[in-house]
């Protein structure tokens, strides 16, 4: 038996020492106080005040947008001069700049305050410009819209609002305002309500697609009137809370029901889409129109997302083809929805689509008719992701990483299916690389990052990958952490084959001589990789904050996290998540003590978020004799109770699967809490509801069992509304971890 701290404790003081820092927190006016008593070092807590306030080491992202034509894009630029904004377009190959829209030019005449551009969109062929800017000034935040066209240079006011969409011929404006679909028209300025029973939080009309010929609209209407109605308290007044109403469809319960429809934009007849719709409700994937104006393209995901269908719907017959299916008993779309859509070419007669019907996430071509599939990716490899289709010279790009799961590297592959995938990125280069390629497929803008380098973003061309020009380097950010301690990159053999990727901090006065304390970040669940080779992954500049203390933070993705391992390794978890994760972490923190002396496995630590924190209880709760400590942040403890759009993807329902959701629940093996426990949760929680903690809670209470437990008032999943909170979250987990976990080698 172990004597430590976890047999010494004071939660009331605890908690009454974390409330008073987080009314100090409140009351402060732009930092922090630190006191000298606080556990935290003054160094440490300034470092974190650095990377949550003042965001020193968030790394500068490029945002740019290829012009139809494939040789120009289009970037937001603010000028110091007015701090206005304008539109201004590039060459791809000289760089040549030339400013399409002037900050003067977007302006109101009875306002002096500078308009930031929000978004913009292209119409259908290009030559316009659908663009939506506000002041963001308090009080003066309505968006305004024009439409630019590139050949005129004009600059037209217009009316549009919500997902604005221009019609392909360019004379009217599809959006969404209150739920409900309207279109304006660019000639004569009136707008023209196309449906106009949506009601806020039960009805409304989304995926809102155009027609070629511009005269119909395909959407689907989503009803969640039947979704239960969950109340929550508003603190408007502390003494007389407000109480607010959300429809939350929970595992099991009701979800909303769904219909596809097209609707004439002159006589507003509307036709539904005779899919077969199940009692149990489904979710849409893909609508659009297949290459016509009189057939639509359905993607129809089954409720647990283990089978799903392709339909092409005829609107004027009624007639429905199925083009592709495919089913899996776990599941065939994950969270993610890497696999879902597919891409049309050759004038619609084939599309591209990936399945994992063979073990691996591979690219299949297939024709209109639903026959002659045919993989053109094959191989024991999985695609990570599509990066574009170019029908023109006949290839199909996308990432993957065959030999390193943590990495991802840009190839092409013939649509025809001849000849072998080629590797466009260089062999030389290691890390994550990103490409938004250009229609035509002769540029791309490539952002280039690893663990250990933040992200530089250039142009390329392509398919030599030749270096053009420079976008962003992040100089600044890459000179102030270059003496920053790297992240290592390490695998565990647990047996059976099963090979498990992890990364590793050191403090920065690491000596291999001595034994240091381990503090495991855990994810484990199938929405997140935490082990990937780039820059900000897993929160490591809060990770490298937290070595510096004098500990070793490690990181392992089990089996069931969304690595492209193939299909087997992500669907192990099905059915039930939670034990095949703690089972798995354990084995591999072991082996992982046996490979490094330095490890200490006498003094281990684990946190996690969300699903993470789940894992954490679970850590705690099934395996004591390895954790001490664990921070559980936003768990969902009762799965159960969890919204059915996640979880019934991995787990069904308690009713098709009792044993499933029995064994997952950490409140059902709460009782082997032994080590020090801190709970971080907030009472905003839209998701992850807060009571679904509090019966973790009183089930601790029934038990006797000592633990801590904090909540951030009104805060949502991401604990981070609120001036001050995301700072005093971790804070508040660092003091956690060296009150319970003292750090240092010995």
């Amino acid at each position: 038996m172990r004597l430590s701290l976890k047999m010494i404790r004071a939660p009331i003081v605890l908690m009454l020492a974390m409330l008073l820092s987080d009314i100090a927190y409140s009351q402060s006016s732009e930092k922090v106080n630190i006191s000298s008593q606080d556990v935290v070092p003054a160094e440490t807590a300034e470092r974190l005040r650095a990377i949550y306030e003042e965001n020193e080491f968030t790394a500068e992202s490029f945002r740019g947008d290829w012009i139809p034509s494939g040789s120009e894009y289009l970037v937001i630029e603010t000028l110091p001069e007015t701090n206005g904004q304008a539109l201004v377009s590039y060459d791809a190959a000289s760089g040549t700049r030339t400013e399409l829209v002037s900050a003067s030019q977007l302006s109101l005449p009875e306002s002096t305050d500078p308009l930031f551009i929000e978004n913009y969109t292209f119409s259908p062929d290009g030559s316009n410009i659908l663009i939506s800017a506000s002041s963001r000034k308090s009080g003066n935040e309505t968006a305004h819209h024009w439409i630019f066209d590139f050949e005129s240079g004009q600059l037209q006011s217009v009316t549009a609002g919500n997902n604005s969409r221009i019609s392909p011929d360019g004379q009217h404006i599809l959006f969404t305002e209150q739920g409900n679909l309207h279109v304006y028209n660019i000639q004569d300025e009136g707008t023209t309500s196309l449906t106009n029973d949506a009601v806020p939080g039960s009805i409304s009309y989304n995926q809102a697609v155009w027609s070629p010929d511009s005269k119909r609209v395909v959407f689907v209407k989503s009803d969640a009137s039947r979704v239960r109605v969950r109340k929550m308290l508003e603190p408007v007044d502390p003494s007389y809370p407000e109480v607010t109403e959300t429809r939350f469809a929970r595992v099991g319960g009701t979800i909303a029901t769904l219909q596809p429809g097209v609707i004439d934009i002159k006589n507003k007849e509307t036709r539904w889409l005779p899919i077969p719709i199940p009692s149990e409700g489904f979710y849409p994937g893909e609508i659009s129109w297949a290459g016509n104006s009189n057939e639509v393209l359905v993607e129809k995901l089954s409720r647990f997302r283990d089978k799903r269908d392709f339909f092409i719907a005829n609107v004027d017959s009624g007639t429905i083809t199925t083009i592709f299916e495919e089913s899996d008993p776990a599941w065939v779309v994950a969270s993610y929805r890497t696999n879902q859509g597919l891409k049309w070419f050759d004038d619609y007669k084939k599309f591209l689509v990936l399945s994992e019907k063979d073990g691996w996430r591979h690219a299949y071509v297939g024709s209109r008719n639903g026959q002659n599939l045919k993989n053109i990716t094959p191989g024991d490899y999985d695609i990570i992701d599509r990066v574009a289709v170019d029908e023109s010279g006949g290839w199909f790009y996308f990432n993957a990483s065959p030999e390193n799961a943590t990495q991802s590297y840009l190839f092409r592959a013939r649509l025809d299916g001849t000849g072998n995938p080629e590797r466009i990125t260089p062999k030389n280069l290691q890390g994550t690389h990103n490409y938004d390629i250009s229609p035509g497929a002769n540029w791309a803008f490539y952002t280039y990052s690893s663990a250990n380098n933040p992200p530089v973003t250039q142009i390329v061309r392509l398919p030599e990958h030749k270096v053009v020009r420079v976008l962003e380097d992040n100089k600044a950010l890459s000179e102030k952490t270059a003496s920053w301690q790297r992240k290592e990159f390490f695998q565990v053999d647990i047996g059976d084959g099963i090979i498990m990727d992890g990364w590793m901090i050191k403090p920065g006065d690491f000596d291999p001589a001595r034994k240091y304390p381990v503090f495991v970040y855990v994810y484990g669940e199938p929405h997140l990789q935490t082990v990937r080779d780039s820059w900000g992954s897993a929160m490591a500049a809060y990770h490298r904050a937290i070595a510096d203390l004098g500990y070793l933070v490690i990181s392992m993705d089990n089996r069931g996290t969304p690595a492209p391992k193939g299909a087997a390794w992500r669907r192990a978890v099905a059915g039930s998540l939670g034990p095949l994760s703690t089972e798995e972490q354990a084995a591999g923190l072991k082996q992982l003590g046996q490979m490094r002396p330095y490890v200490d496995l006498s003094r281990v630590g684990i946190w996690g978020w969300s699903g993470g924190g789940s894992n954490t209880l679970n850590a705690l709760f099934r395996k004591p004799d390895i954790y001490d400590m664990g921070i559980a942040v936003v768990p969902k403890p009762q799965p159960h109770l969890y919204n059915a759009w996640f979880q019934e993807i991995y787990m069904k329902t308690p009713e098709v699967n009792p044993e499933g959701y029995e064994k997952s629940a950490p409140i059902n093996y709460a009782e082997g809490l032994e080590g020090n426990l801190l709970i971080l949760h907030g009472s905003g929680e839209t998701n992850t509801h807060l009571e679904i903690v509090e019966g973790l809670v009183d089930r601790f209470i029934t038990l006797g069992k000592q633990f801590d437990y904090f909540v951030y008032p009104n805060r949502n999943h991401g604990l981070s509304k609120g001036k001050g909170t995301p700072l005093h979250v971790r804070l508040q987990m660092a003091r956690y971890l060296l009150t319970h976990l003292p750090p240092g080698p010995r």
